[in-house]
């Protein structure tokens, strides 16, 4: 392993880092209605979970409700019993075919629970990004112990990657920020 390895092998995790954030952060109701609410749903299909998006078509009916269309007629009450039992406080209602998911408004209460959890979110993040980074160190450590590198050569890496670690942090605070905004707006 060398330098460069260790270099690419940290910026790839630290990535992989902010990607799951983001992917956490989509799932933070705010309160106007969006797809990316249901992504996560499984629906017991054929005796497998299988995501809700597989089975069903998922567009927004306006800005506070979300239409669902099951692929097959027979889903349709397997679909709204896997969105009710998913824990997002929606509940859906079936009119013919489609099962409409009206998001409610959120409370002053709520958001201000939903921008804790952003931050709690974040947090967990930059935590990971500082694991990250320590193992980096450690792998150049060892590079130098093995004298594979030189003292320089890891000094100079060491500062590369404090340099990707503060990037890194600054798009998780860039993120926060963005979707703070989101949920307090009424």
């Amino acid at each position: 392993m060398s330098i460069a390895d260790v270099k690419k092998n940290t910026d790839l995790r630290m990535q992989k880092s902010l990607e799951t954030l983001r992917a956490d952060l989509a799932k933070v109701r705010t309160g106007r209605a969006h797809t990316g609410i249901l992504d996560h749903v499984q629906v017991e299909y054929y005796g497998s979970p299988t995501a809700l998006t597989q089975v069903a078509s998922v567009t927004l009916i306006d800005a506070r409700t979300i239409g669902v269309q099951p692929f097959e007629k027979k889903m349709i009450a397997v679909v709204e019993k896997a969105i009710r039992e998913a824990d997002l406080g929606l509940n859906p209602s079936t009119q013919g075919d489609i099962i409409r998911v009206p998001t409610p408004a959120l409370t002053e209460e709520r958001r201000k629970e939903m921008v804790k959890l952003v931050k709690s979110e974040a947090e967990d993040a930059k935590i990971a990004i500082r694991n990250i980074r320590r193992d980096a160190n450690e792998g150049l450590k060892k590079l130098v112990k093995d004298k594979e590198c030189s003292d320089d050569d890891e000094r100079r890496a060491q500062d590369e990657i404090q340099k990707l670690t503060d990037k890194a942090v600054s798009d998780i605070d860039r993120q926060v920020v963005d979707k703070e905004k989101e949920v307090l707006t009424v």
